[in-house]
């Protein structure tokens, strides 16, 4: 079974830590992973994507043209990448970044708008939408066991027996995904 996976939203929404998270649960169940950032020269606030394959079979290519599953983190993003999510694809876009409402017309999707970035921040999790999202995923679709989430977080998130910064970054990222979850 191969997934593809396509994420995509601002600089600075987590939108990239979100993917390598993925690909660890990937690794953690020893699948085969890609992934493959994309970003533009602005960094914070520009346009940034990311391509996710998680697959039983060698991956021969890490681009994803037409996802299994779509994340939007913002508006543009759905705009421009709803389109080309597969028939029977799945959708979650953070609705609280839809400003305007914006939502898929499309029929032959399963879509979720979780508002993720202001429920994150209501829970004292400001700037976690992105793994409330997550959270939100997994709860729909079984990409993984539920005992991966939690190893494949300590792979992401490194140095945590060491670091308090870090176990606390860890702690609340599981949180973050236990709420999405609760969506």
């Amino acid at each position: 079974m191969m997934t593809e996976i396509l994420l995509s939203g601002f600089g600075g929404q987590g939108v990239l830590f979100a993917g390598k998270f993925l690909c660890c649960a990937g690794i953690v169940e020893g699948r085969e992973v890609s992934w493959l950032p994309s970003y533009g020269p602005e960094m914070r606030g520009g346009t940034c994507h990311c391509s996710v394959i998680i697959s039983d079979k060698i991956i021969g290519t890490p681009i994803v043209q037409q996802p299994d599953i779509f994340i939007a983190f913002n508006e543009p993003s759905l705009a421009r990448f709803d389109p080309h999510i597969k028939p029977g694809g799945v959708m979650v876009a953070d609705g609280s970044m839809m400003v305007s409402g914006v939502r898929s017309t499309r029929t032959d999707i399963t879509a979720f708008y979780p508002s993720a970035a202001q429920l994150a921040a209501d829970s004292g999790l400001s700037g976690l939408g992105n793994l409330v999202i997550i959270g939100k995923l997994l709860k729909e679709i079984a990409l993984f066991q539920p005992e991966t989430i939690k190893k494949a977080m300590q792979m992401a998130v490194p140095n945590t027996e060491k670091n308090e910064t870090a176990l606390l970054r860890l702690e609340n990222n599981l949180k973050a995904i236990a709420l999405g979850k609760t969506l």
